[in-house]
Formats: C-alpha cells, sequence, structure tokens
C-alpha cells in the first residue's frame, strides 16, 4: 500500500508518500480501506517530537488518528462488522491506504453522511462531547467554552446545549461573526478584557485554548464549579482552591461517536471542512494547519 511515511523527527517535510508493508488484521481487528482522514494537532506534534514523551514515534513510522473508511476484512472473533461496511473510528496509523483498527474502536458511519465528511469527525466531536461532560454542567446551569469556534469547541457547546445548559462561546474579537453559528446563546471575546470583566459568573469552563486565556477566565468561575480542559490546566489554579480543574483526555466511545456524527447529518452541529487534498501532500495538509487553517483539512486516500 501506499502511506505517508516518518522516518524522523521534524518538519512537514519529513512526511514521505510511499510504499509501506500492508497491515494484517490480528483477532479483535478489522481491516479498513481509508477513504480519508484528517489534519488533527496530535498529528503535528507527533510528526515534530512534541508527544514522544509519552506517545513515541517507531521509525519508519505512520501517524493519524481520525479515520473513515470500507471494511475489506475482517479478523478471528469480529462479529459487529462485516465486509462492506462502511466505519469511522479514532485510530492509528490512518495516514495510509490500510488501516488495522479493533473492532471495539470502530462505528459504522450513519446512513446519509457522506463517507469522506465522516473522517473529519471522530476526534473533535468525541473530544468535544467528553469535555462538556467532565464539566458536569446541569440544565439550567452556565458554561463558558473557550475556543469555541474551533471544532472542540463546537463540539463542546452542541453537547451543552443537548443537556439543557446555557452556552458561552468564547473566542477571539476576529472570529466573533464566525462564532455566530456555534449555537451558543451568548458570544465573549476573550482577548477583550472589557468583555471578560462584564462576563458575569459561570457554573463551569470548557477550555481548548490554555494559557493566558485560562489564567484569566477561572476566575470567572463559581466557587464550586469545576474547570475543565482539554490542554494544559491554569498555571495560577492554586489561586482558586473552590474551582476543582480536571484534565480531559478523550477516548473512543461508540454510542458518542454516533450520536455527534448524527448531528451532523441533521445540521444540528456544523464541523467546517476547509480543504480536501489527497493523501499524497500530507506534507502540504499539515503545513497549512500549522499556520492556523481554519476549518478541517482532510486527506483523502
Amino acid at each position: 500500500m501506499k502511506a505517508v511515511v516518518v522516518h524522523q523527527y521534524g518538519g512537514p517535510e519529513v512526511l514521505k508518500f510511499e510504499d509501506y508493508p500492508d497491515p494484517v488484521p490480528g483477532a479483535g481487528e478489522v481491516l479498513v480501506r481509508v477513504a480519508a482522514t484528517s489534519v488533527n494537532p496530535i498529528d503535528y506534534k507527533r510528526r515534530a517530537g512534541l508527544t514522544k514523551d509519552f506517545y513515541p514515534l517507531k521509525f519508519p513510522g505512520l501517524i493519524g488518528v481520525d479515520i473513515s473508511g470500507t471494511v475489506v476484512k475482517i479478523g478471528p472473533g469480529v462479529e459487529d462488522f462485516s465486509v462492506g461496511d462502511q466505519v469511522f473510528a479514532m485510530a492509528d496509523n490512518t495516514y495510509a491506504e490500510l488501516c488495522v483498527v479493533k473492532a471495539a474502536d470502530l462505528a459504522k458511519v450513519p446512513k446519509g453522511l457522506d463517507l469522506i465528511q465522516a473522517a473529519a469527525l471522530p476526534l473533535v466531536t468525541t473530544t468535544g462531547n467528553q469535555l462538556l461532560l467532565a464539566t458536569e454542567v446541569k440544565a439550567g446551569q452556565t458554561v463558558l467554552v473557550l475556543g469555541a469556534a474551533g471544532n472542540v469547541g463546537r463540539s463542546a457547546v452542541f453537547t451543552a446545549k443537548t443537556h439543557g445548559a446555557t452556552a458561552v462561546a468564547g473566542v477571539l474579537k476576529k472570529q466573533l461573526d464566525e462564532a455566530k453559528n456555534v449555537g451558543a446563546d451568548q458570544v465573549i471575546a476573550t482577548d477583550d478584557d472589557n468583555a471578560i470583566a462584564g462576563l458575569l459568573l459561570v457554573d463551569a469552563v470548557a477550555d481548548t485554548v490554555g494559557g493566558k486565556t485560562a489564567e484569566k477566565l477561572i476566575a470567572k468561575v463559581n466557587p464550586g464549579g469545576i474547570y475543565a480542559s482539554v490542554v494544559e490546566p491554569p498555571r495560577n489554579a492554586a489561586k482558586y482552591p473552590s474551582v476543582k480543574v480536571v484534565h480531559v483526555f478523550s477516548k473512543f466511545d461508540r454510542k458518542t461517536l454516533e450520536f455527534m456524527a448524527e448531528a451532523v447529518r441533521d445540521g444540528k452541529l456544523i464541523i467546517p471542512i476547509s480543504q480536501r487534498l489527497p493523501l499524497s501532500e500530507a506534507a502540504e495538509a499539515q503545513a497549512k494547519a500549522e499556520k492556523g487553517a481554519s476549518g478541517k483539512i482532510l486527506l483523502v486516500a
């Protein structure tokens, strides 16, 4: 098969589109012919060696987390899937024409959802859902979602609304117009100190941004509230002992992914896709993503 192979840590130029051994499904695994994958920050951080302490690459190796495609072979003990099923998942080594996925980590693409589009959804929608749930926000309470214009943030806002919570979208000034379609009840600019000062206390924060923004906004959480983050926790968290800080690591959940994907299919949740590039152009795709391209970039196999 052809795959995007990494022989050493470095910039986008280390991504080489070349021949690589076909993977073989083992017990409880499924072989998927990849329709598409997508570019996520974890992909280019891993390529650059920024995650080698906890998520290293063995060279020559593959990267990639999102996958959508068609089942072409079933390993021993797999009962839930058949050859020809259209599937999607969070997996490993997805920048390739073929990928082995554990059946337990696989879901069927909902009818009516485009197979290529499905590749944009697994990591960001699952992460956003689980980030929001970690805030433990209840119906009638208010949650501030930082980075709400991003795909994880959008997914968190949608999840908040499905739980009956009031969602405040925190975005940059330049994103205020874009944030009008994320489904939040209120939008504020997190790089506007006056806007922050005027924000009433919230019951929880769902953070996808971190940094200085996190340090400012933790002060806006009610005592006893929760500050959940998928990035580093606020460095000044010790100053707010009444606020519980939770670090969220996303993990695959089939029901969650199916639920979020159905929301995208039905137009209830919008995950913008900015570009669709051939898998062979993964280096260009990652370079664009690292420069802050808006919307998901898909790599079509």
